[in-house]
């Protein structure tokens, strides 16, 4: 049943706006919200707002234009369509209930012990979950958010707020990478919830040194964002890993189906259904296992495996052991063609000091210290920085491409 009109936010920056219309659209006052990037390309933004087809666009001035013709409208319960961060390839929208997003709030709370009256810093794109619900957590706590552009530390500091939620990159900026003084603009927060992309156990160790107190979420946009915090699901949700290491969940979390349209780069026409098992299970992307304490361990992406002459590499894995090499600020993994394995590892790295890059010798040295050997990479691009997107994650679809391009580049030049 489709009888709740859908409105198109473009936002430049959150601002108290955005706030209203996301309580109208949990509390059915208002109708439900698409919150995009209004940064976006005009023409990326564009097919976008044909994918939703809404029934209004608000834009960055505040003015809403209503959309002629045949609106297809959303389900009674939908109160937000949100974009999935495109990490790996085309975003989707994914239709999430009123219902989903404040158990998710009133769970995360809980977990947290927020008390009353307590702040959140909001420094995180809010067209995105992780920033969206901490919007949905302030409203659920009656409290109003501290809204920044920006995770600088000094804005920190002067937030006076008990929690924040962050990236791995913002965490890595504001510690610092100093002795001492590197807790100062995280002194005084009782949360600091980290998610979006793996975090390096270098960056957990150097945190909790500083008694910053981190709490490690995972989660995707269509669980309402971070549901396992430390390894254990929130109340209500639940967690198994498959025999082929999947990882599946299920709880009252979980998202509506997929918004998609025809050719605006969101999927076939149609609203998708959730990939779910018949007893409401869904099956993630990631791959993970269960410790011996019993709290999930995320290994990386099912499909960013790479098939290296007929053994699997995980680069999350990779990843994460190369970022605790000395020398190494940020890195990204990922597999690219070769004739002879199939497929051959490829790290990005970003030196700490671009004029002291560490060796490929050393990398691989680290890497089979720790790991398979042939896990280690066999070929090191250093960049001034790993591409990011907006919400926190490293654009692995751009950097394939520019890897690709590079070499393509590369082949043309020996044979001319």
């Amino acid at each position: 049943m489709t009888n709740r009109s859908l409105h198109v936010v473009l936002v430049e920056r959150t601002g108290p706006r955005l706030l209203e219309l996301l309580a109208a659209a949990l509390d059915g006052s208002g109708p439900a919200i698409a919150p995009l990037d209004a940064g976006l390309p005009p023409a990326r933004l564009a097919a976008l707002v044909e994918a939703l087809d809404p029934g209004s666009v608000e834009g960055p001035d505040g003015v809403t234009t209503v959309r002629s013709g045949q609106e297809r409208g959303v389900a009674e319960g939908t109160a937000v369509i949100a974009p999935t961060s495109g990490s790996t390839g085309v975003p989707k929208g994914v239709e999430l209930s009123a219902a989903a997003l404040l158990h998710s709030a009133r769970a995360s709370l809980a977990r947290i012990g927020a008390r009353p009256g307590e702040r959140w810093l909001c420094c995180l794109p809010a067209m995105y979950i992780a920033g969206l619900q901490v919007l949905v957590r302030s409203l659920v706590s009656g409290t109003d958010p501290v809204l920044a552009d920006r995770a600088d530390a000094q804005t920190v500091a002067a937030s006076g707020c008990a929690h924040v939620s962050l990236v791995p990159t913002q965490l890595q900026r504001l510690l610092g990478g100093r002795e001492g003084d590197m807790s100062t603009p995280l002194a005084g927060f009782r949360s600091v919830l980290l998610g979006g992309a793996a975090a390096p156990d270098g960056l957990l160790d150097a945190a909790r040194a500083a008694r910053v107190p981190v709490v490690t979420t995972y989660g995707m946009t269509e669980t309402c964002g971070g549901c396992v915090y430390d390894g254990i699901p929130l109340d209500g949700v639940r967690v198994k890993t498959g025999d082929d290491d999947r990882i599946w969940i299920a709880g009252p979390v979980l998202f509506s189906g997929y918004r998609q349209g025809g050719s605006g780069g969101m999927g076939p026409p149609g609203i998708g259904s959730p990939p779910t098992a018949g007893d409401g299970w869904l099956q993630t992307g990631d791959l993970g296992r269960m410790d011996s304490a019993g709290r999930l361990v995320v290994r990386g992406r099912a499909d960013d495996v790479i098939n290296t002459g007929g053994y699997l590499v995980v680069p999350g894995e990779v990843a994460a052991v190369l970022q605790t090499c000395p020398g190494v600020r940020d890195v990204a993994v990922l597999g690219l063609p070769d004739p002879e394995w199939g497929a051959r590892v490829v790290a990005v790295v970003a030196p700490a000091d671009p004029a002291d890059p560490p060796p490929l010798e050393l990398l691989r040295l680290h890497v089979r210290e720790r790991l398979p050997r042939y896990a280690a990479p066999s070929k090191v691009v250093m960049v001034d920085a790993v591409p990011m997107l907006p919400s926190g994650k490293h654009d692995l679809a751009r950097l394939r491409q520019d890897l690709l391009r590079r070499e393509q580049t590369e082949a043309e030049s020996v044979t001319n």
